[in-house]
């Protein structure tokens, strides 16, 4: 489900309904942005994101990964992923 959103007065951002019923989101709940170089992902704050983030950067590092190839692989996907949904006018 892609939905578009708004920034509204003082930063505040508005969750489509569909997506605070699909994942049982109320008033009142706390989530984290992060930011991955420029890609931002909101996530639940639960326990599990921890436990998330320790284990990409065990892979990461099994892989034998430093970050910057990791951040630069996800600016290519991206831009793949763009160009495939919007064609080759995007920069983004």
């Amino acid at each position: 489900m892609n939905e578009a959103v708004r920034i509204g007065q003082r930063g505040t951002l508005t969750l489509p309904a569909g997506i605070r019923k699909k994942y049982r989101i109320q008033r009142g709940d706390t989530f984290y942005l992060v930011d991955l170089d420029g890609i931002l992902v909101l996530t639940p704050m639960t326990p599990v994101v921890p436990e998330l983030a320790r284990e990409i950067e065990r892979l990461r590092r099994e892989a034998g990964l430093s970050l910057e190839e990791l951040l630069e692989e996800l600016r290519r996907q991206r831009q793949r992923i763009f160009q495939e949904r919007y064609g080759d006018g995007g920069t983004r």
